[in-house]
Parts: structure tokens; sequence; C-alpha cells
């Protein structure tokens, strides 16, 4: 529980009655969200102070206070309620009371946390933008380097295992040999689209509301003073954000953050694709696939022993599911924007974080927990291989489907090698059946 004693709290009234009103859930708003909300009143003080809407002295002891919470500080100070008022005012209104209680300190001077801390802002401008800082930042700094990471574990695996044959699998079923190298390469590609997209979205995405204020006209701010911050945050941030092309879409909609989270659930697919794989090829490793052994990270059962789980692989899926879950809540938040204002702005910053976490967090698990580190059970492949009747399929443009077909079943039913049952029931002779049912050869399209 958070200390509310008048001797350890830094924030006031308005924030005291937030944590009453909502006793919801028990979640405070996250940390990344806290800290851009004060790198955001950082910036917006530095602004008033060279426009001369507050005096230096205020400005730099504003500026002072908001820069701890951007560095992480006094997050105990933050505990209202994710499910708080729909356009985040109470939070805005804590980091105020908190900003303004410290900036007294530093500057001896009563620093009032509306007319001081806030000018120039609404928090109809402030917590949108704070939700597009906090996103972009996390989005640049964290997933898109993961995904870089986990892409380049899994290149560099593709490359060392280019030359391993396996069996394919249509409907999990077999079907026609590919290398494993070709395996990864899809799992590679798949990931590469997804992070073409993140970025894309990122460029679109860096847009801020603020300098819209209350309902997007900019009341009671200058028409400079949006601009100015964004080129600030920019400055401290070394990420381009610019301000809305028009501010009452910037109010009133959250398309972007809908379209964010979209390319999230994307990747979150991608990764449950793979992390199945990943399961079903080391499966077993008598009973199943085992194609690969997967590395005991921990104890498989609590009453088996010697079991071993793909631990990380359902990790990762169950993270996908919460990001896919998550994108449900922030597409049904994002059409909440009634008039002027969209009125979920608490819960898409929630659940679009928490997807950033998730997902930037399971990639380097991934990357290093499994697929850096899985080995290949060699002779399980080639024992499947040499059994796998599709090889068939080769001889198609010679015998024709149906006699093939006639040969697939005969191998399958008597379990023997499709080579054998072949040079039974064609006249063509083993050596150039060998040739042409190859499986390293039946790779290469040749």
């Amino acid at each position: 529980m958070t200390d509310d004693s008048p001797e350890t709290r830094l924030y006031g009234e308005q924030t005291r009655l937030a944590i009453n009103n909502f006793m919801v859930s028990g979640l405070p708003m996250p940390a990344h969200f806290i800290r851009s909300l004060g790198l955001i009143k950082r910036v917006c003080a530095d602004v008033n102070g060279a426009l001369g809407f507050l005096s230096q002295s205020q400005a730099s002891a504003i500026a002072r206070a908001a820069e701890q919470i951007w560095l992480g500080e006094h997050g105990e100070q933050f505990p209202v309620d994710v499910f708080q008022t729909g356009s985040g005012t109470s939070s805005n209104m804590n980091a105020n009371e908190v900003i303004a209680c410290l900036a007294s300190q530093y500057s001896g001077e009563n620093i009032h946390p509306n007319d001081q801390v806030n000018l120039g802002q609404s928090s109809n401008d402030v917590i949108p933008s704070c939700i597009t800082v906090s996103a972009t930042l996390l989005l640049s700094e964290q997933l898109i380097p993961s995904v870089k990471h986990l892409i380049r574990n899994i290149d560099a695996r593709a490359e060392e295992l280019g030359s391993v044959v396996k069996t394919g699998r249509t409907h999990l079923m077999d079907a026609m040999p590919l290398t494993m190298g070709q395996e990864l390469s899809g799992w590679s590609a798949q990931l590469k689209n997804c992070l073409q997209r993140l970025e894309h979205s990122r460029s679109d995405y860096a847009r801020l509301a603020i300098g819209g204020t209350a309902v997007g006209t900019g009341v009671n701010t200058p028409s400079d003073f949006g601009p100015r911050v964004c080129e600030r945050i920019s400055e401290l941030t070394g990420l381009p954000f610019s301000t809305r092309d028009n501010y009452f879409e910037g109010l009133s909609s959250q398309d972007g953050a809908v379209e964010l989270s979209g390319q999230l659930k994307t990747l979150a697919v991608a990764l449950m694709k793979i992390s199945n794989d990943l399961r079903w090829m080391s499966s077993g490793p008598l009973a199943g696939l085992g194609e690969i052994n997967m590395p005991k990270l921990q104890a498989g059962s609590s009453i088996m022993p010697g079991k071993v789980n793909p631990v990380i692989a359902e990790s990762t899926a169950m993270a996908c599911a919460q990001v896919m879950g998550n994108d449900v809540t922030i597409t049904i938040a994002g059409q909440s924007g009634n008039f002027q204002l969209n009125v979920m702005l608490p819960v898409i910053a929630y659940n679009l974080l928490q997807s950033l976490e998730l997902l930037s967090n399971s990639c380097n698990q991934l990357a290093d927990k499994a697929v850096a580190i899985f080995e290949v059970n060699q002779d399980k492949l080639d024992e499947t291989l040499a059994r796998n009747p599709i090889l068939v399929t080769a001889l198609n443009s010679v015998i024709g489907y149906e006699k093939a077909a006639e040969i697939a079943r005969k191998a399958y039913a008597e379990k023997r090698p499709v080579l054998d049952v072949a040079a039974e029931m064609t006249d063509i002779g083993r050596e150039e059946l060998e040739q042409i049912l190859d499986p390293t050869r039946l790779t290469k399209n040749i």
C-alpha cells in the first residue's frame, strides 16, 4: 500500500481524492508513462521560461523537479489507479502536485501546480502526448533493438544449418524436404517484415498533441508553444517529434496508438508461430518429433524427474496472447473519442506500454535462451527423412500422380523407404531413382 501520510507524500489534495475515488485495480500507471510525463513537464517549464511566462527561478525549479521524475525517481508518489478519469486528468494533477512540491522546496517560492507547473497545458493535450512519447521511446530503445537481435540470431543459425535437410510439414503432416536453414529463413523474413512495419508506424506516430490544450483550439497558450516543446523533446531524446497536423484530431482520436498496437499484434502473431514451431520441433524427445533438443533451463516437472520442457517458447507464446488481448482493449478504447476528447487514454497507455515491454523482453529471451542454443538431433532428422514417402512427389513428372500415390501408400503401409518401393514398382533404375529422390537435391528446386 502507498504511504499516504502527510510527512512522506509529495502530492496534494487532488491526488489524494483520486486515490480514494479510483480503488479499482491496484495498478498504477506504468513507470515509462510517468517518466515521459516528467519529461514533458520539464520541457514545458523550459519553454515557458524562454517565453517569459515563468521567472527563471520558477522555470529552473520546475525543470529540476520534473527531471527527477523523468529519471525515474519518486515513483511511489504516483499511485493513481489506471482505471481513473478517462482523460488521465488525475495523473496529470498528480504530476503537477509532486513537481510543484519539489520545485517549491528547491526555489523557496510557492510554486502552484496549475498556475506554474501546468502553465500552457491541459490534461487533454499532455496525456495523449505522454502516451506517444513513452510508446515511441520504448519502441525505439527497446522493441526495435530486440527484434533486430532476434533476427540476427535466427540468421546466424540459418546460415549454420543451411545444409541440414529435414522433412517439411504441411497440415502437420509429412511433406517435401527443405533445409533447416530454409525453415529459419522464413522466420527471419516474417520478423523483418514486422520490423519494417514498426519503423513505418514509428515515423508516422511521433507527432504530439501538445499545444492543443483543452479542446484543440490552443486556448491559454501561444501558437508556437507546441512546436517549441516538440523541438526540445527531440533534442533531449534524439527522436524526431513534431506537433499534430490537426490538434482536434490529436485530442479526440488515438488512431496512431491503434495502428501501432495492430503492428504489435502482428509481431505477436509471428513470435507465437516461431515459438510453436520450436515447441513442435523439440517435442518428445522419444514420442514426438524430436528434431531439436532444447536446453534444460529448469526442472520440467514437480513429479516426473528428468523432464525438459520448452519453457522459453511457452513463456513467449503467453506474452503474445496477452499482447493480442491488449490490442482488443486498445481498439475498443480508440473508438471512445467523444467529440473533442478520447476518454479512455489511461487504459490505452497501460496496454500499449505493456505490449511493448512484453514483446521486447520476449524477443530477447527467445533469441538468447532458445534460438541461439538449441541442438539439432541429426540422427532423428535422417531417420525420418529416409522413411518419408512424400519424396515420391519428385516422380510425378515421370510416372504420373496416380502411380506416385500408389507407391506412397505402399511405402506408408509397409513402413519401408520410398526408394525401395519405387524400385520395385517402376522400371526406373535404382541409380536414377536415388538421384531423383535425393532429399538434398529436392531442397534446391532443380
